[in-house]
């Protein structure tokens, strides 16, 4: 797919050069927006990179936390509680995995209303590969090096904290 072209100015400053005209200065609308725009880029890049093996960065993640567990298996809510998604989100996610031969479902025999995901070994081989993918190209952000990748954590973890995604300590 072609890049489109680019502007030959900022929209982004521009924008917030107007907003400031019309309602005074609101440093907050030019940051969000450019986090907005940086997250549609991040997210086209590396929807790219794990396309061909027929994911997208949410399932892609969901596969990474499945890696993650000791058994190789989660309870769906565990999943939508890490991964901070909506249950239907969950079970959309696990579902298309489960279509893929990623992940397999079953009943959770610690709760008989709940249902455990679990990776399959073609989903371990997929998740291996795309990580090297996504890792080559930096997850999108080469163009910063690792200690302001480590400002750029430093700096959004007061605002998830606000948001209650943990408890910090």
């Amino acid at each position: 797919m072609p890049k489109p072209l680019s502007l030959p100015f900022d929209p982004i400053a521009r924008a917030d050069e107007l907003w400031q005209q019309r309602w005074g200065p609101v440093p907050s609308m030019g940051a969000i927006t450019s986090i907005m725009r940086a997250h549609q880029i991040l997210l086209a890049e590396v929807d790219a990179v794990v396309k061909p093996y027929e994911l997208t960065f949410a399932r892609y993640e969901a596969l990474v936390l499945l890696t993650f567990s000791k058994a190789g298996e989660l309870p769906m809510s565990k999943i939508g509680e890490r991964l901070m998604v909506h249950p239907t989100s969950v079970t959309n996610t696990v579902d298309r995995l489960v279509r893929s031969g990623l992940v397999d479902k079953r009943p959770n025999p610690n709760d008989g209303r709940g249902t455990l995901a679990s990776i399959t070994d073609k989903g371990r081989e997929v998740v291996e590969a795309a990580t090297r993918d996504l890792m080559a190209m930096d997850f999108g952000l080469g163009v910063y090096d690792d200690e302001e990748c480590g400002e750029i954590f430093a700096m959004l973890r007061p605002l998830r904290v606000s948001a209650h995604d943990f408890d910090e300590k």
